[in-house]
């Protein structure tokens, strides 16, 4: 932790495994306000963040961007502040020399749900189109959601992760996959 003026170096921190040998997420960060820099498996910045809860951030990245979520560094901070937490947000990416991907051109794919819609298959597509309401289409929707759901935790799994993935039901009638 550190106190409300210091802004350690993104350099001076150490690498900390996204996940660990048991297949979880880091648990000191469940419930800590923070930022967080996340590495690739060649230890390249892909993205920096803050959040008020570190661990449910850094999840919620982990399926999205499961190829991209390797390593980390992250400063928690006692209390919340915005300004405080982009002050450190913005000092390690102006440390890092280039705008991370995750925080430019690739941003809404770390920070927005998973649209399923976007990779429907021509058979899915055809199926969309062709429905004859609403319910038909929720139906569809839905089994794309699932297909690309499976897709996901068969990746999560490749990697080891033990940690207990869970997607909002509710958003998978409209194609988007976020965690619950």
């Amino acid at each position: 932790m550190t106190s409300q003026t210091e802004t350690p170096t993104l350099s001076s921190l150490n690498f900390i495994p996204y996940i660990d040998d048991r297949g979880l997420l880091p648990d000191p960060f469940q419930g800590k306000v923070g930022v967080y820099a996340v590495f690739d498996h060649d230890n390249v910045l892909q993205y920096i963040g803050y959040s008020r809860d570190v661990f449910l951030s850094l999840k919620q990245h982990l399926v999205r961007r499961p190829q991209q979520c390797y390593w980390l560094k992250v400063q928690t901070i006692d209390r919340p502040s915005r300004s405080v937490l982009e002050g450190i947000r913005d000092a390690w990416i102006a440390e890092n020399g280039v705008i991370p991907v995750g925080n430019s051109s690739d941003e809404a794919a770390w920070n927005q749900p998973i649209d399923a819609k976007a990779v429907m298959t021509a058979e899915e597509q055809s199926r969309y189109a062709a429905a004859i309401d609403e319910l038909a289409q929720t139906k569809t929707l839905k089994q794309v959601a699932r297909r690309v759901e499976a897709e996901i935790l068969e990746t999560l799994k490749s990697r080891g992760v033990q940690a207990e993935i869970r997607f909002n039901p509710k958003l998978k009638e409209e194609g988007l996959l976020d965690l619950k």
